[in-house]
């Protein structure tokens, strides 16, 4: 069964489903893995210097001749510098998240790319698409990092309602069964980022596969003690401690210093951010700062001790590794079987003549 949709339409994909943009996770290798197998990668550049984000764009070119993407924040600092980079080099297909992205959208459109907003509220859906986004990722409660206030089963319908734009549904989905559940709600596609996590081609380190093969879907924690801002982590030890105790901007800089010191990083950028950018910049640096190395930790030395692991609650959905390739059939096989249940527990129409009575 073929799927067709406004996003396969919109994007030149195959099938509708699109690996979610996360940090230490989304690189070149993954992306071109789930493009080749028919659905959209993105590239999570936020983290990335000028650069390393080039360098990851250009390599994904070389694994793939199907169209990919690139993911992040606007709110991040250096956020513009890897924006332009994406620009300059014509990526596809740009993904932005928490920040105005008109500019985003004219510069890419001029090239005849796409440019997907990231929302979890309506408010800010209805602003993407005043911005000229052409396509929204609703991001539900369910989600890893940060998702919504509100679960996707509910956003999704509740954006459709104010917004034209395709929607493509994120949180808390893990299976090909989530495509006409989605598909029935007013969306046109499915992001999932736990999933295309734990699969061959992912970077996330195998002793961090292994625990979440034994994680639940309650063992998760949502906390804006993390990072700064709303945050859904993996339940652990060291998850539960950081979620205790509020990152305050003192800590955050405290904590941002010692990743410095660690990297062997000059203090002084810190300062010349300030200078350049302004205190309020800074401290949105040091709030990163103070996070990503955790992040990196838990995904790249699969250390759950030191690191804090950025997970949605399906990951009590996900019981196996399997290549990029054999998941999305996968995903098809479960979105037909779906279909097919639905369609056998639909009314016949003599029923719906006794209902009408």
């Amino acid at each position: 069964m073929q799927w067709q949709t406004r996003i396969t339409q919109l994007l030149g994909i195959e099938h509708p489903f699109i690996c979610s943009g996360m940090t230490y996770v989304s690189n070149a290798e993954l992306a071109a893995a789930v493009s080749n197998a028919g659905g959209l990668g993105l590239i999570q550049i936020g983290h990335l210097k000028p650069d390393e984000a080039r360098a990851e764009i250009r390599k994904a070119r070389t694994l793939t001749d199907k169209p990919f993407g690139v993911g992040l924040a606007l709110m991040m600092p250096g956020a513009t510098e890897n924006a332009e980079v994406a620009l300059v080099e014509k990526v596809p297909v740009i993904n932005f998240s928490l920040g105005k992205g008109d500019w985003l959208c004219q510069r890419a459109h001029a090239y005849g790319g796409k440019v997907i907003a990231t929302v979890v509220n309506a408010k800010h859906a209805q602003a993407a698409e005043r911005a000229g986004a052409d396509a929204l990722i609703v991001t539900g409660h369910e989600a890893a990092a940060h998702g919504g206030d509100v679960t996707t089963l509910v956003l999704v319908p509740a954006i459709r309602r104010v917004s034209t734009l395709p929607i493509i549904a994120a949180g808390g989905l893990a299976d090909g069964a989530a495509l006409p559940a989605i598909l029935a709600l007013g969306g046109d596609a499915v992001a999932m980022g736990t999933r295309w996590a734990m699969t061959v081609e992912s970077p996330l380190h195998e002793n961090t596969r292994q625990v979440v093969l034994k994680k639940s879907v309650h063992d998760t924690i949502y906390t804006s003690n993390f990072d700064g801002m709303p945050c859904r982590i993996m339940k652990t030890p060291t998850g539960q401690a950081v979620s205790k105790k509020p990152l305050t901007p003192w800590r955050a800089c405290w904590e941002a210093l010692k990743v410095m010191r660690a990297q062997h990083r000059p203090w002084s950028e810190l300062f010349s951010t300030i200078r350049q950018e302004g205190l309020l910049a800074a401290i949105k640096l040091a709030y990163f700062g103070a996070a990503v190395e955790r992040i990196r930790v838990a995904i790249l030395d699969g250390d759950q001790t030191r690191g804090v692991q950025l997970i949605g609650q399906a990951q009590g959905l996900i019981d196996d590794v399997p290549s990029c390739a054999a998941l999305m059939q996968r995903l098809l096989d479960e979105a037909t079987q779906a279909h097919r249940h639905v369609l056998s527990c639909a009314p016949s129409s003599k029923q719906v003549e006794v209902r009408s009575a």
